[in-house]
């Protein structure tokens, strides 16, 4: 029976793909796990430590409110320092987990264009496979280094921003609230309609790469019939291709952000002026309120980021289904592979 392999699938096994790889350096995962953890843990102490120090601001109490206003920013800026070695170590071990990765990568595809029969070569271009040895696993380290890391990131300052906001002020969340699911259904949206066009874009980098690769082995024939200028036309059909490609990916891609950005700044609008009315009311204090606007940018601050490296994930995928492609054709036996050689 003929398997068909639907995108849900193609994703999973992806992402299968790489959670092993991953797992191999499972000391290291864990590792910058429990570093990012603290990082922002501590990060996320800082709004609160800010609300302290704006409330106990009580005019002609002299120097006993300076040691207290004092202390709480010292120990913010204690944290915050903490925090910043702490992600200082942390990018310099996905560093060399995204390195021993990307290495492991490389061979495990390039053992494999060996256990490869020879017809499958006749189908795909030379410069194609080099395009996702050397091009999409890049691609991939550079998405295992960055993105990964500020996902993790995202995803705990997400978690404990929320849960400082409904501690400090359950009404001012629910103003918070108001707004969020706009920012959240139009990533989505947007990520879906963009993936397609990443797709695109590394297929047509490689039919490039491919064409460059045939014409350069092939140049002594070319010059010998006089065939330049049709080279020379082909090949900026095929450029022109890949040119359009990028630019799609990349414009539409560039829109997710600045979009998310101004859905936060209304949330932020909306949030300073319920707040100042609270405060009027004498239900919340002047440092709730300014540690509340602190989370809640921090709040918004990941999805904006998100928005922001919507292209490099999307290029990432593409290109990790592309590499990971070779996995899915079968191999032939040593038998069957003397007689194709």
């Amino acid at each position: 029976m003929m398997h068909t392999t639907t995108p849900k699938t193609k994703k999973s096994v992806v992402v299968l793909r790489l959670g092993k790889y991953l797992m191999k350096y499972k000391w290291l995962v864990f590792l910058a796990l429990a570093l990012t953890f603290v990082s922002n843990y501590l990060a996320l102490l800082g709004p609160f430590l800010s609300g302290k120090a704006i409330d106990a601001i009580e005019p002609g109490k002299g120097h006993v409110v300076f040691d207290t206003v004092f202390y709480y920013c010292a120990l913010m800026g204690i944290f915050y320092i903490i925090s910043s070695l702490l992600s200082y170590l942390l990018s310099i071990i996905m560093i060399h987990l995204s390195q021993k990765v990307i290495k492991r990568m490389r061979s495990d595809v390039f053992n494999k264009l060996m256990e490869l029969p020879v017809g499958y070569f006749d189908k795909l271009q030379a410069g194609d496979i080099i395009s996702r040895i050397s091009y999409d696993i890049d691609t991939v380290n550079a998405s295992l280094s960055n993105d990964l890391l500020q996902i993790c990131t995202s995803f705990i300052t997400v978690i404990g921003s929320f849960i400082s906001m409904l501690i400090i002020s359950p009404v001012l969340l629910l103003v918070f609230i108001l707004t969020l699911p706009i920012s959240i259904v139009f990533t989505i949206i947007k990520t879906k309609s963009i993936r397609p066009l990443f797709r695109k874009r590394s297929v047509k980098l490689g039919e490039l790469n491919g064409y460059s690769e045939e014409i350069l082995s092939g140049l002594k024939t070319i010059k010998a019939y006089n065939r330049e200028d049709t080279m020379i036309e082909r090949f900026e059909v095929r450029n022109a291709n890949a040119v359009n490609a990028f630019y799609d990916a990349d414009y539409y891609s560039s829109m997710v952000g600045p979009s998310v950005n101004f859905i936060n700044n209304l949330s932020l609008a909306l949030i300073s002026t319920a707040g100042s009315i609270f405060f009027l009311a004498g239900s919340i204090s002047l440092g709730n309120i300014s540690s509340f606007i602190l989370y809640s940018r921090k709040f918004s601050g990941p999805i904006n980021e998100l928005a922001n490296i919507l292209s490099e994930l999307q290029s990432a995928s593409a290109a990790a289904e592309r590499i990971l492609t070779f996995w899915t054709k079968k191999v032939k036996s040593p038998t069957q592979r003397t007689q194709l050689t």
